[in-house]
């Protein structure tokens, strides 16, 4: 695994569950020592200096990581103290994150009582209590609400335009990280198998046409025939039938052909844009969210 953040960039790690991506959120974080290789700013081992390195990055795990019995601003508090913020600064600090992330009828309620989204809004203040230069994001939006999600994800937004922080963001929706993030890296097994921006990244299909056949029966057969036709460039199966992506246009003439030549039951037969899914699929034979 190879790659590298520029200061003021938001990067997506992109990957399905056991991809690597948590461990390697845990090495940048310095959770995990990293049995080769090494983690540099500006050239610099980190390791060289691992407290310095700390107070440079925030970190908001997958995992909830705070006090339940304590309130929103308790919990704000320890980290403040935690990270050395001053005692009038803690005091600005939290009123101002607690604003940010849209707490304040909640601040004085202890945790416990908070939704999930609550939680994780929280989860990411308490990251940014030192104000980091760098953001390490793993999953943040894991089960939370439609609300939630959209007020994390704004405020990433503005933590990356409006500060210049950099930002590295992993997730298996890959909405998110479309709305997020200016480069990604497409992670599987542990590796890194394609990286770029979003255009870059779907330009690994190519030109043509991408089209979703839904089949009622006979998928094993269909499969085998398109592998057969010279056009085709790429045949992904899914639950509900396969991905055809050809190497010109157009391909749905070409298509029906085939299904209704070899009496192929189809509930439908659907033209899409090429999507992250759809690369990801390609590159690996399975979905982001499996």
């Amino acid at each position: 695994m190879n790659f590298h953040i520029e200061e003021g960039e938001a990067v997506g790690l992109l990957g399905p569950n056991g991809a690597g991506k948590t461990t390697a959120i845990s090495m940048l974080a310095s959770l995990i020592q990293t049995t080769t290789g090494q983690v540099c700013i500006n050239g610099a081992d980190v390791r060289k200096n691992l407290k310095k390195y700390r107070a440079r990055i925030g970190v908001v795990p997958q995992d909830i990581a705070l006090f339940p019995e304590l309130t929103a601003e308790e919990n704000l508090n320890f980290f403040c103290k935690i990270h050395k913020v001053s005692k009038q600064e803690s005091k600005e600090t939290i009123a101002r994150l607690i604003q940010d992330v849209g707490l304040e009828e909640k601040k004085k309620e202890k945790v416990e009582t908070f939704s999930g989204g609550m939680k994780r809004r929280l989860n990411l203040a308490c990251a940014l209590v030192h104000r980091p230069e760098y953001l390490f994001l793993d999953e943040p939006t894991v089960g939370v609400d439609p609300q939630s999600r959209r007020h994390l994800l704004d405020l990433m937004k503005t933590l990356q335009q409006e500060q210049g922080m950099a930002i590295l963001y992993t997730s298996h929706y890959m909405e998110e990280v479309e709305f997020i993030c200016d480069r990604l890296y497409v992670m599987d097994r542990g590796e890194v198998i394609a990286s770029g921006n979003l255009e870059e990244i779907k330009q690994i299909l190519g030109s043509g046409s991408t089209y979703e056949v839904h089949v009622q029966e006979g998928k094993e057969k269909l499969y085998e025939l398109l592998q057969q036709e010279k056009q085709i460039k790429d045949l992904v199966k899914t639950d509900e039938g396969i991905i055809v992506t050809s190497n010109r246009d157009p391909l749905f003439q070409d298509l029906m052909r085939v299904i209704t030549e070899n009496q192929i039951r189809v509930h439908g037969v659907l033209a899409k844009e090429s999507t992250l899914e759809d690369v990801f699929l390609h590159l690996t034979g399975r979905k982001l969210r499996d």
